[in-house]
């Protein structure tokens, strides 16, 4: 089992920045890669931005990428995203996820196999 637990969300005006943090206990934490979703009210949950094991390798949708940056500190058991330049269409539930395979595809929630609670981010225009 691996426990996620989200944190640094809040409400911003457009063109600010928020930091998540999510922090992961139990199984070795370096084992899985890790990803980062989100869900607005009405909507389905999208893939936002994902991270190898390592640290290495990093994916980002479209409409986030030259914005967010996902990074991870395997001695800390955490996973980070920092967000700039934030819109009000960034509002959403975030939640973080971990997945042990390597294959798939990261931007499919199915693939993950632990999630997070959530944390709330709200952009005011």
């Amino acid at each position: 089992q691996v426990q996620l637990v989200e944190s640094g969300g809040g409400l911003v005006q457009a063109g600010g920045s928020l930091r998540l943090s999510c922090a992961a206990s139990g199984r070795t934490f370096s084992n899985y890669a890790m990803g980062w979703f989100r869900q607005a009210p009405g909507k389905e949950r999208e893939s936002v931005a994902a991270i190898s094991w390592s640290g290495g390798i990093t994916y980002y949708e479209d409409s986030v990428k030259g914005r967010f940056t996902i990074s991870r500190d395997n001695a800390r058991n955490s996973v980070y995203l920092q967000m700039n330049s934030l819109k009000p269409e960034d509002t959403a539930v975030y939640y973080c996820a971990a997945r042990r395979s390597s294959g798939g595809s990261w931007r499919a929630s199915g693939e993950y196999d632990y999630w997070g609670q959530g944390t709330q981010v709200t952009v005011s225009s």
